[in-house]
């Protein structure tokens, strides 16, 4: 009996010595940087094709001197056993015109224990390719020997799960073709191939004239360790994945900081690092704001520009009334967890309610995530589409920001536009504030959103944002003047 206790306590032990070693700041950020030597090197092989890291985890892997600046999302969860999917709200269609130009690219992303290539190297992007092969075999009947079947890793996918998602592709090719989307012509069929830090013989590729596939070379940045964390070499214990949930060990650091602070954390002490992430992590923080925009909103090309999406931090600390590329006024909805909301009791300094801010700009409070989506139901889509109808019956052009411009902002859009113009993108609004009434279907929403993506790529509203916007535009008129 002693002897079984002894055992599950020495068990326990490793466990939280595994779990504590795979938390340490230090020991991650010197495993991110001995795998970003390994995607340089993929680099170095294939010096002409764009790299491009895999939203979230892949920026920390590759250094922003060889990145390009495209957006690239595959989820995971779209290649997760049985629950395979070619998800039209992340169809990464931007990307084509990239492959086509440079004849391929590389995706890079990362995985935790336990698996040599993450989901969506393995499966997520096999599918995005067997599907856009598909559509174009379908669009282009006249394409001979079109390759359409779908490429997994051995070893990573069996026969049987490629085989279950193979009768799906068919259905996911109508579906594309189907939407909102405009896909360009390709003039051969994109290819998944891998590389992993295991990898004995990087693919050789074909000369550019003589290629009969456009390779989709995804990179597997880290190498395999089947507890996690492997023995502690250079004095940091190397963990498998380190970009992953860096919410959870990064103190606040974020990809953009590690590398332009790159060379200050990897030489700092392991007992002053902590100390060494607080200060660049405030600092950046004090930073924000200034009276130059840092990126430009997004225009829905659509409605012709008449509503953008962009991030509250790219915005001037005074947001203008002109925005380059706009030939309209500019009026604003800010959404952001900081903004002081008078309902709640926020005061001046002498116990004054603030003064109401500019005409042009509506300021709404509301936190990121799934925290305040009753308040975005109830209060923060009411309010906007209010004020939006008003400013543009004015004949203003509307920019929606909210802290990522990803999420809330895309949701307000997205009810403006189904609200405010017509399934052709023709503004409904009259001068005098009436609107002529578009019937919203869950389509023509669905529509709308792909809209949205398709000038924005890298829009990526949350299920509960997207079910809210849904509740508010389908339910009575009524509601909406609550």
């Amino acid at each position: 009996m002693q002897l079984i206790f002894d055992q599950r306590e020495a068990q326990a032990e490793a466990l939280a010595y595994v779990r504590k070693e795979s938390l340490d700041i230090y020991n991650r950020l010197h495993s991110i940087a001995e795998d970003v030597h390994f995607v340089q090197r993929v680099h170095e092989s294939y010096p002409d094709l764009p790299v491009l890291p895999n939203l979230r985890c892949g920026a920390w892997y590759v250094d922003p001197e060889i990145a390009t600046d495209e957006p690239v999302y595959f989820k995971s969860t779209d290649g997760h056993f049985g629950n395979w999917n070619f998800n039209l709200r992340r169809p990464n269609l931007h990307l084509l015109p990239l492959i086509i130009a440079h004849n391929g690219i590389i995706l890079v992303d990362s995985t935790r224990a336990g698996k040599r290539i993450p989901d969506a190297l393995s499966k997520t992007v096999p599918i995005w390719c067997a599907v856009l092969n598909r559509a174009m075999a379908k669009t282009y009947p006249d394409k001979k020997d079109w390759n359409v079947k779908l490429y997994c890793p051995p070893g990573a996918v069996s026969e049987q799960e490629r085989a279950q998602i193979e009768v799906n592709l068919d259905k996911w090719a109508d579906a594309l073709l189907n939407s909102a989307y405009t896909l360009p012509e390709i003039p051969c069929p994109l290819r998944p191939l891998w590389i992993t830090p295991s990898t004995t013989m990087f693919p050789r590729l074909p000369p550019r004239e003589n290629m009969s596939y456009l390779p989709i070379i995804c990179v597997s940045a880290s190498k395999q360790i089947e507890e996690g964390v492997g023995r502690r070499t250079n004095g940091f214990s190397y963990v498998q994945g380190s970009g992953d949930d860096h919410e959870l060990w990064g103190m606040g650091l974020t990809p953009t900081l590690f590398w332009e602070h790159n060379k200050e954390l990897l030489e700092a002490d392991r007992d002053d690092l902590p100390s060494v992430v607080e200060s660049i992590v405030t600092a950046s923080k004090c930073r924000q704001g200034g009276d130059t925009w840092k990126a430009l909103p997004t225009p829905v090309e659509v409605v012709g520009g008449r509503v953008l999406i962009g991030a509250e931090s790219d915005i001037p600390s005074t947001p203008p009334l002109t925005i380059p590329g706009v030939d309209k006024p500019v009026s604003y909805v800010i959404i952001s967890s900081s903004v002081q909301d008078p309902q709640a009791g926020d005061t001046g300094a002498e116990g004054q309610v603030p003064p109401p801010g500019p005409a042009h700009i509506l300021r709404l409070r509301m936190a990121e995530g799934k925290k305040d989506q009753l308040h975005f139901l109830q209060s923060v889509l009411p309010e906007s589409m209010r004020y939006i109808r008003g400013r543009l019956a004015k004949g203003d052009a509307i920019c929606v920001c909210c802290e990522s411009g990803k999420d809330a902002s895309v949701g307000v859009a997205l009810a403006a536009l189904q609200l405010f113009f017509d399934d052709q993108g023709a503004l409904v609004v009259k001068e005098d504030g009436t609107t002529t009434p578009v019937n919203a279907s869950k389509a023509s929403i669905k529509t709308r959103l792909q809209w949205i993506i398709s000038s924005r790529p890298q829009a990526n509203p949350s299920r509960v944002t997207l079910r809210r916007v849904n509740e508010f535009l389908l339910s009575s008129p009524a509601f909406r003047r609550r």
